[in-house]
């Protein structure tokens, strides 16, 4: 998260200046890349705890908000994108709040994640993989665009910046549906735990008579 704003903030700041912006574009990398990694370490020391998924969940809608939210600003892309991804966030959060009320997590072993295709989609290494490959491009490629608006190039006519900016649209709509793609298993394996009932029947007692205090 620290590198995003890092990022954000020389893209805000020093967008005239190519060599603030390349450095700005590799610290979208690391904030893209930092993010994989953490897991890694996690699993591989022993370390992963359920607060662990929630944060790390937590720094990817940072990330992804605080980007989207930029560009737009910038007027690189359409504002619905931003809002659209904010929106998608804040469902799937909620349905996997309700679900790590019934011993469930977003990832893992105990994954809300029952289905093939939704493990798949949602939790598979390779899914995760493309789409921080995918988030990464175009973030990095958004970037690169700022100083363009800029520049008094000869080349840089109108069809080429209508081109350049077109490019970089395609990725962020293809991004966005990445983005909702994903999101289709946590809504369809998520909506059983709308049923408060059916949650607190697989919580333990404790937790249940919590709940309804809470009542």
């Amino acid at each position: 998260m620290a590198a995003a704003f890092a990022a954000v903030g020389l893209f805000t700041f020093c967008g005239n200046a190519l060599a603030a912006d390349i450095v700005a574009v590799a610290l979208t990398i690391a904030a893209i890349a930092l993010d994989g990694v953490d897991g890694y370490l996690a699993r591989t020391r022993g370390m992963a705890t359920p607060l662990g998924a929630q944060l790390d969940i937590l720094g990817d809608r940072v990330v992804e908000n605080l980007f989207l939210t930029f560009f737009a600003v910038a007027g690189l892309i359409s504002l619905w994108l931003p809002i659209l991804f904010f929106v998608r966030g804040t469902v799937t959060d909620f349905l996997r709040g309700l679900a790590s009320r019934a011993g469930r997590s977003g990832f893992g072993k105990s994954s809300m994640q029952e289905t093939w295709w939704g493990r798949g989609l949602v939790a598979s290494r390779g899914s995760r993989a493309a789409y921080a490959v995918l988030k990464c491009a175009c973030f990095c490629y958004l970037g690169l665009l700022v100083p363009v608006a800029h520049w008094h190039a000869r080349w840089l006519d109108a069809n080429v910046r209508y081109s350049l900016l077109l490019t970089g649209q395609i990725l962020a709509g293809a991004t966005g549906v990445f983005c909702i793609v994903r999101a289709v298993p946590v809504v369809w394996e998520g909506r059983r735990y709308l049923d408060l009932g059916a949650v607190e029947r697989k919580l333990p007692a404790r937790a249940a008579a919590a709940i309804e205090g809470i009542r």
